[in-house]
């Protein structure tokens, strides 16, 4: 057992917990306000899984097509969400994305350019016009490259590396601090502060097949929920269309929407390409009716519709789940993606719009665009992507739902508690938009960081720890060191619960199979108690497996009760049994809570109306 005499302690104005997009401007925007702010990362500073967003960070701009500006983004992000957003966190993003992307740019970002100096934009699905601003195709990790130099310039700022909150702590309702691990020598660390930013990213972790990292294990939401805080939406999850799916080692990396931002097509074993088989009511007046007219807007024709490809993630997704289970999907159980048509059909391309020029062959602009495509599928798969076509899947990528706060401060129900990012939910409503969450981060990370730091300067002294809530924090930590032999193997607790989370509650949904898989959850949880990770806590991935069980099964049971809840299909949700939307389910979200029992408790709460100029801004862009 710890000895509390051994702890470190450390005061904070402001605690980030999350050192990802979010984390780092927040830091950054709470540092420039004058507070003292610690900064907790699970992993090494730099590595945070913001680096493996690819495509591009969604901002109106104008830069590629003027038409675009604050009011079709809005629009845009409203419908793609199918109006569960929260409108006005909807509002801000999309009038600050700009700001954010030219104030990056300040910082030393460095994006590609348009001929005529300015950030060059792509297309992206869901999105009306090229508004995505872009480093190639890593954009994520010139993200936190660049926020990351800024910020360790900060002199009130200090990081805390591969650290791991255990728990959060309250005096009376508003937040108090936090009692921490380090990952390498497993020696405790308690912070006291004033504030607290959750930016922890998602769960993606929950299930089987996924993009994200291995620190996605939902800690920000399970920290929120049993500090008393609320979750939102979190049957909503985002199935990103394209995830390789060979070899079986890379299953579920990401392959950027990018790819078909410059022109990638999907087709299934026939050789057919399938999306134009499925176009929904509420895009066909935008969508192309034929390949050369997708042509022509991938080629730069303001006049043209974008490709089917660009559809919105969650209609993708279905597509191509559609083509498997029909049996007409690729060998490994995928379909193909294929951009090396570019550089067969190059005098084809040209000859479409005399203004669509490269420099050297069509090849060497795919390697231009998509170097991280290019070099990942030759590393990982023997594939040159100029030339042959890539296998891919859906993978679970995103959680639309997350910490209930107040679209202006971003701040939960429980004083001092804000969230930013991934970790927050309300912007994305029932489906994110590609490219929405880099400005997103920048946008929410800004506010969070601003806000905490003006309700920590408000608070007349610093938050009193309960020594017994350490305690008991501290003693539950240890318990599954102390634990005897013969206990069970969290790594099979961990991917039992994937898999069944994979298999149930994944792209398509059934009453009964859900019903299965929360059973599943509250016998996992008994699992749980019963894991042990080994002797000694210095090194021990064991032990820190056993920890991230019990935020994994926190989201999975949110999830699998909203899902079951929501008896409808709308954007990230689909059920078999209920496929259509319903005009009732169209006002309303759903809201998860920690019960007086204990026991999880979902609630459901009217959507946040859209003021009279949100209406009209709406309608206008219908039209």
């Amino acid at each position: 057992m710890s000895d509390q005499s051994d702890i470190t302690t450390y005061d904070h104005d402001v605690l980030v917990i999350g050192a990802g997009g979010a984390g780092l401007r927040a830091a950054i925007e709470a540092a420039n306000a004058g507070a003292s702010v610690g900064l907790v990362c699970k992993s090494l500073l730099g590595k945070a899984h913001t680096v493996m967003a690819e495509g591009g960070m969604a901002a109106a701009m104008g830069n590629v097509d003027d038409r675009d500006s604050w009011k079709v983004h809005f629009a845009d992000t409203m419908r793609g969400g199918q109006y569960m957003n929260n409108p006005r966190m909807a509002e801000l993003h999309a009038q600050e994305a700009p700001d954010r992307v030219k104030e990056l740019e300040y910082y030393g970002a460095v994006f590609d350019r348009t001929a005529d100096g300015k950030i060059l934009q792509r297309n992206f699905g869901g999105h009306r016009y090229p508004r995505l601003a872009h480093v190639g195709d890593r954009t994520g990790l010139e993200l936190i490259r660049t926020l990351q130099d800024h910020a360790v310039h900060q002199k009130n700022l200090s990081v805390y590396m591969e650290t791991t909150i255990v728990r959060l702590f309250k005096d009376g309702d508003r937040i108090a601090g936090a009692l921490a691990y380090t990952r390498e020598k497993g020696k405790y660390i308690l912070y006291r502060a004033k504030a607290v930013v959750i930016a922890t990213g998602g769960c993606g972790k929950a299930f089987e097949i996924t993009s994200n990292s291995w620190e996605y294990t939902g800690d920000g939401y399970a920290l929120a929920y049993d500090a008393g805080a609320e979750l939102i939406d979190m049957e909503f999850i985002q199935f990103h269309p394209t995830g390789m799916v060979w070899p079986p080692s890379v299953k579920g990396i990401l392959v950027t929407e990018g790819v078909r931002g410059e022109g990638g097509i999907l087709i299934n074993e026939a050789g057919k390409r399938f999306m134009f088989d499925d176009i929904p009511d509420n895009y066909k007046n935008q969508t192309a009716k034929s390949e050369e007219e997708g042509w022509r807007y991938v080629c730069g024709d303001k006049n043209a519709c974008r490709p089917p490809e660009l559809l919105t993630r969650d209609h993708v997704a279905r597509c191509i789940n559609r083509e498997v289970k029909a049996g007409r999907g690729s060998p490994h159980g995928g379909v193909y993606l294929d951009i090396a048509w570019i550089a067969q059909l190059e005098q084809r391309i040209k000859g479409l719009d005399p203004k669509w020029k490269y420099k050297g062959s069509a090849a060497e602009h795919i390697k231009k665009k998509l170097p991280s495509m290019y070099h990942q599928f030759k590393e990982l798969g023997g594939l040159d992507i100029t030339t042959q076509q890539m296998e891919v899947g859906p993978t679970t990528h995103y959680c639309m739902g997350g910490v209930h706060v107040d679209g202006n401060s971003q701040m939960s129900c429980v004083p001092g508690l804000f969230a930013a990012g991934e970790a927050a939910g309300g912007l994305h409503g029932a489906n994110r938009l590609g490219g929405n969450s880099l400005s997103d981060l920048l946008v929410f990370g800004k506010r969070a960081g601003e806000f905490a730091a003006s309700y920590a300067k408000e608070q007349a002294k610093a938050p009193w720890l309960d020594e017994a809530q350490v305690k008991d924090a501290i003693t539950w930590a240890d318990h599954y060191i102390t634990k005897p032999k013969g206990s069970e193997n969290p790594y099979t607790v961990q991917q039992k619960l994937q898999k069944m989370m994979q298999a149930n509650v994944g792209i398509v949904r059934l009453e009964n199979e859900m019903q299965t898989a929360l059973a599943g959850v509250q016998d996992l949880k008994k699992q749980a108690e019963l894991v042990a990770g080994g002797s000694g806590k210095a090194y021990n991935p064991g032990w820190h497996t056993c920890l991230d069980l019990g935020p994994l099964l926190i989201c999975a049971e949110a999830i699998t009760r909203c899902a079951i809840e929501r008896k409808e299909s709308r954007g990230g949700q689909f059920r078999d049994d209920f496929p259509d939307k319903s005009k009732e389910w169209a006002k309303s979200n759903l809201v998860v809570r920690k019960g007086a029992d204990g026991n999880m408790v979902v609630e459901k709460r009217a959507t946040k109306p859209l003021n009279d100029d949100l209406k009209q801004i709406i309608e206008d862009q219908a039209k």
